[in-house]
């Protein structure tokens, strides 16, 4: 959680939208919150008033994961808020099963096509294919390359084998692209794509000038820091640097711009959450050098890390965000890649230089 998170400005004060009805947060934009069955128990979502081909009706941004409760929840906001118009377009900023879920089930619903960018689009496929190297198996090896030894945690990663599809069941078979700097009129405002990388292959935040709004996503989060993780598909990654190198493209918005998370509240202060996400990164990266004082795997470094017990799914991202940090350093110069070590020559750590 953010220790400083009384820098920041809640427009909305505590509001909360209740399950399955949408707040206004700017002219023509609708807050939604579905659950989520993880300890990050919700996610926003975003319904905008538009018209296509002389058809009223609404963009989603974000869907939800695909379960009973988040359907439900839909079906009260296609009755209530939406009053039965359709949706028109499905928008998805990232792969992620909370954003992409139920992106199948609302474009055949709706006859709507799928936005979103290529890099996260070809991830979806994959994903929710189980494809080799991206499914649940594959993270295996590379969790134990990093030191991840104990049989009984293995195990229950393994059983996770099925766990994107069993949240993402389908993935819309053609997409509508969406590019860095692109210009995208949702009804009659214009919001313009920023790509984001390190969280997810390529990230799309949008930013409608006239609005004075952010759709950040997952890029910028009001109360904790966005996963920035090294995964088996792209082992020897450096996402940290690319999700701090990304963070600089948000630095000509306006101070007072409302940013509209996936987690948490609706916030301003957007240059001062950014500024606290670097210097929360500049703090692990210490920490995480001066533990490599002795070679250390990236297992060694989770509880430097994240001081709580973790069970298997919040592991496999506390393990992956360590190697990212550990792969910012290497990278930089400031660690080497070791192996072997108490007679365990598969092992990678990591130490000074």
């Amino acid at each position: 959680m953010n220790p400083l998170e009384s820098e920041l400005s809640y427009p909305f004060a505590d509001l909360l939208p209740a399950p399955g009805s949408v707040q206004e947060v700017a002219p023509g934009v609708g807050w939604l919150r579905m659950p989520l069955p993880f300890a990050l128990d919700h996610i926003n979502l975003w319904l905008l008033r538009d018209e296509r081909e002389g058809r009223s009706g609404y963009t989603v941004i974000d869907c939800g994961v695909a379960t009973d409760a988040t359907r439900a929840n839909w079906e009260q906001v296609f009755a209530g808020a939406m009053d039965q118009q359709p949706v028109l377009r499905v928008l998805a900023t990232h792969c992620h099963p909370d954003h992409v879920g139920l992106s199948n089930w609302l474009c055949e619903r709706f006859e709507a096509p799928f936005w979103l960018t290529a890099g996260e689009f070809g991830f979806a496929r994959m994903m929710a294919a189980a494809l080799p190297g991206v499914d649940g198996p594959s993270a295996i090896p590379h969790f134990e390359r990093h030191g991840l030894q104990d049989p009984a945690m293995l195990e229950q990663m393994r059983s996770r084998r099925n766990y994107y599809p069993s949240l993402v069941p389908a993935v819309p078979a053609a997409y509508t692209r969406l590019q860095d700097g692109q210009r995208v009129a949702i009804g009659d405002v214009t919001w313009r794509v920023i790509t984001g990388f390190g969280h997810s292959p390529e990230h799309a935040s949008l930013y409608s000038e006239e609005l004075n709004v952010l759709v950040s996503g997952d890029m910028v989060l009001p109360r904790i820091s966005t996963n920035v993780s090294v995964f088996a598909v792209e082992p020897e990654g450096n996402p940290l640097q690319q999700y701090l190198d990304s963070l600089d493209k948000f630095a000509g918005l306006p101070a007072d711009v409302l940013v509209l998370p996936s987690h948490g509240k609706p916030f301003r202060g957007l240059h001062t959450r950014i500024a606290q996400l670097r210097a929360h990164h500049v703090a692990r990266l210490a920490e995480v050098l001066e533990a490599c004082r002795t070679p250390q795997s990236a297992m060694d470094i989770v509880p430097i890390m994240f001081r709580r017990q973790l069970d298997a799914h919040q592991l496999s991202f506390a393990l992956g965000e360590a190697l990212a940090h550990l792969h910012k350093l290497w990278n930089d110069g400031m660690l080497r890649r070791v192996t072997g070590n108490d007679g365990d020559d598969a092992v990678i750590r990591f130490a000074l230089t």
